[in-house]
Order: structure tokens, then sequence, then C-alpha cells
């Protein structure tokens, strides 16, 4: 025993003992935040070398001008390693990428890869390492979900950006949160996951995957959801409705105020 006793004693025994509990502690946070399997299942559905590869081509095409060949980012762009495949799918999927010029916002526009080129690309980035993989259909799924509750939790996390109905709105710098008529439950989903934009990152510590479904099933409730006073006016609130009921009040006291002067005339005129 005694020379096991020297053994530690020695410096070098005290590294290794440092380094072995980094490790372990690195360890035991991938399982506990799934950031292992993450990145091994980041890739997009059914992913290979082929894909990958194919998305690495298309990515050299069309998006290495303002990413960087491995990536890594510009001046222009951010860097893609870590993105994870999600946040590409979303990205592409709803035309904001790839970008046609610089702006405060990327605006929603027809899209312009086919899904099975999306996935490819995504597949790419995916393989750099990190990123949350895309959902699956039975993880979207609003199946159970519950409509009040995620009402609740829209109030409480969307609603302050994108208004309690899900119609958007304007931020501050030029930017705006936009309207939740048009994106599929992945696309939503894939939002929430990755904070694209102004939005901030609601990972399933914050937003478990249930809830993510349950908000889900009130933003797709909220679209045929009948408008029992008559018009929406979009539904963005008393602001319009208050500047709708002034400009027809005051419409209303011009047309009166013309009325009453061209009867006067004609009752002059008469006489």
């Amino acid at each position: 025993m005694s020379w096991i006793t020297a053994r530690r004693r020695r410096p070098v025994a005290g590294y290794a003992a440092v380094l072995l509990g980094l490790v372990t502690i690195g360890a035991i946070y991938a399982a506990v935040t799934g950031l292992g399997s993450g990145i091994a299942s980041a890739a997009s559905p059914q992913a290979s070398q082929q894909q990958i590869n194919e998305g690495k081509r298309l990515f050299a095409v069309s998006c290495s001008s303002c990413h960087g060949l491995g990536a890594q980012g510009t001046s222009r762009a951010p860097s893609l390693i870590g993105a994870g495949a999600a946040a590409v799918d979303f990205q592409m999927s709803t035309g904001r990428m790839p970008l046609k010029q610089i702006d405060a916002e990327a605006p929603e526009k027809p899209v312009t890869f086919s899904q099975q080129q999306i996935y490819a690309i995504a597949s790419y980035i995916a393989s750099l390492g990190g990123g949350p993989a895309i959902p699956s259909d039975a993880e979207v799924s609003t199946k159970g979900a519950d409509p009040a509750l995620g009402a609740q939790l829209f109030d409480a996390n969307c609603a302050q950006c994108h208004n309690f109905a899900g119609a958007g709105g304007a931020l501050t710098g030029g930017k705006y949160a936009p309207p939740l008529t048009n994106p599929t439950k992945r696309q939503i989903y894939e939002a929430m996951l990755t904070g694209p934009e102004a939005m901030p990152v609601f990972g399933n510590h914050t937003i478990t995957p249930q809830e993510k479904r349950d908000i889900i099933a009130y933003v797709l409730q909220t679209r045929s959801e009948p408008n029992p006073g008559g018009f929406s006016l979009g539904r963005v609130g008393p602001i319009t409705e208050g500047l709708v009921a002034w400009l027809g009040g005051i419409g209303a006291l011009v047309f009166a105020a013309m009325w009453i002067t061209a009867k006067r005339r004609e009752e002059r005129t008469e006489r």
C-alpha cells in the first residue's frame, strides 16, 4: 500500500484526478440536459452521409457567402456551428433564408428550396455538432393537447409580442413579431426550440414538450374561432378598435355638418 500512497503524492496524480473529475461532471451534465443525444440525433430524419455531402454542396453554393465556407460565420452573418437542424429547417421552410438583403428582421417569403434540400442542409449543419433536432410528427402532434392550458402559457410567454390572438406586433429597432396565422405545427415548435430573430429560446426545461403542444393547440384554435362581435380588425386589440371608432365618429360628424350647411344654403337661396 505504500507505493500507492507514494504515487498519490506525485503532482501528476493530482492533475489526473482533476481531469477525471471534469470528464465525469461533463458526462453527467450531458446526460441530464440531453446534450449528448442531441448532437447525435440533430440531423434531419434518416440522415445519411450522402445527404450530409449534398447539404454541404448546397450550403457552399447558397449560404457560404454570408455564413462562411465552414459555417463559422462572417461579419455579415452569425456562425451556424451548434445551431442545429431545427433552426435550419425553420429558417428555410419559412423562406426567411437565404436572405436577400440584410435588414432588422428576416421577412417570411416564398420557399426557394425543396423540403429534401432543406433536410440535406440541416443534416450538414447538424453534423458540425450541437443544436436541437427537427421534431418528429409525434412530437408536434396536438392530439390530447389542452388548448385552455396553452392559452395560459401563451398569455404568459408569447402574447407580449405576438398579441393574445397571435396577430403579431411591432418591436423595437425595426423588428416585429410575425403573425401566427400561417406557420405549421412543426415551425411553431421549432421557433420555440431555437428562438429565431428577437424571440427568446424556450428550451424543454423552460417550456416542456407537452406545454409546447398545448400552446400549438391554442394557436391553431384561434385560427378557426368565429368573431361574434363582427369585424375582427386583425385582432390586434383596443388600439385598432379605438382608431376605427374615432375615425368613424369624426367622419359621421363631418358629414352631418356638411349636410346641415348645404341645407341652410338651400334655404337661403329659396328666400
